[in-house]
């Protein structure tokens, strides 16, 4: 099988957010968290902690909004 994106969850200070998701996306996220948990041999994550990582993943490997940053930074 392929390794996941994703690796072990990090246990960071959170920021609350309230996000609805439509309930086939969720229901994704609850067999990734599954699917994770036994890859990583960690218990199974509670979905909703999929989330950040996997918007910090898909932002940092968008190269226009990469770029589009560094240009906000150095205005």
């Amino acid at each position: 099988m392929a390794k996941l994106k994703l690796g072990p969850i990090a246990d960071d200070k959170p920021v609350k957010v309230m996000v609805e998701l439509p309930a086939a996306l969720h229901r994704d996220l609850t067999a990734y968290a599954e699917i994770l948990g036994r890859e990583t041999d960690q218990k199974v994550v509670d979905p909703a902690k999929l989330i950040a990582p996997m918007l910090a993943r898909f932002m940092a490997a968008d190269r226009a909004f990469t770029r589009a940053r560094h240009g906000l930074k150095g205005s």
